[in-house]
């Protein structure tokens, strides 16, 4: 199926460019989550009078993401789990329980921003996990777990 992408869409094309996309990913993600539309001859003429707009809102949309990217970069998430003598927690340190703390610290992040690259943090430790604030925007924020004896 080929569609005109509405957005940047990580690994297929940027904001204007018709693609060849498999019928299923297009109709089941790209099209109902507002990213792609169908390229008919009415969606390509439609889609060329509002390109300036929504370049416009593309842009705004990175400049955001870049003004609290610089905020967050270097930022310290701390958290406190129960853990054992040797250092390993009851349980796991998670994307949401970072996003969490985020959103206590007062930046709006989605758990599905946070990337946590070897999966959940099982241990007592400082981390660096990344967070994608745009597909553009990717900062670093340091993860100090602290154990809780019990």
């Amino acid at each position: 199926m080929q569609i005109i992408l509405l957005d940047k869409v990580v690994n297929l094309g940027n904001l204007g460019e018709i693609v060849k996309v498999k019928d299923g990913y297009a109709r089941n993600f790209l099209i109902p989550s507002g990213r792609a539309r169908r390229a008919t001859e009415a969606a390509k003429a439609e889609f060329e009078a509002k390109r300036a707009e929504l370049e416009k809102a593309a842009a705004e949309k990175l400049a955001a993401s870049q003004a609290q990217g610089e905020k967050l970069a270097g930022q310290t998430v701390k958290l406190t789990q129960k853990a054992g003598v040797d250092g390993r927690l009851f349980g796991s340190v998670t994307n949401q329980d970072i996003a969490d703390e985020l959103g206590k610290m007062g930046f709006q992040v989605a758990k599905s921003q946070v990337r946590l690259p070897n999966g959940p943090i099982k241990t007592v430790s400082e981390t660096a996990v990344g967070v994608a604030l745009h597909t553009d925007v990717v900062v670093e924020v340091n993860v100090s777990v602290y154990g809780e004896h019990v």
